[in-house]
């Protein structure tokens, strides 16, 4: 079995973004965005919390299926905002080998 990358996340925001316009009766992405960015915050935010939960518990199973959940409402919220996961890639590539620490503080500078 091959071994998924970083493009799993694009196609999948692609999707996401086909599915915009199309019946919410028969797509869940659909529906999503039908609701807007606000609607689908609240998802993340529960999704969020349920990842939480299953990291804590420890449960590695649940834990990667609560994360797939929120990494989808994540794409999702990006599409409704209008976030291309470039501009994100972008970003992380920047800090990369930059001190997490010192990335935070250079960010709390510029205020």
């Amino acid at each position: 079995m091959s071994r998924p990358d970083g493009s799993t996340l694009d196609k999948l925001h692609d999707v996401i973004a086909s599915r915009r316009g199309a019946d919410p009766a028969q797509s869940y992405s659909a529906k999503l965005l039908e609701g807007g960015a606000s609607a689908i915050a609240k998802k993340l935010g529960e999704e969020a919390a349920e990842t939480i939960i299953e990291a804590v518990k420890g449960d590695r199973a649940r834990l990667a299926a609560e994360s797939a959940d929120l990494l989808y409402h994540l794409l999702a919220l990006w599409v409704a905002a209008g976030v291309a996961p470039e501009e994100v890639w972008r970003i992380l590539e920047a800090r990369a080998g930059t001190s997490g620490i010192a990335e935070k503080a250079a960010r709390d500078k510029k205020g």
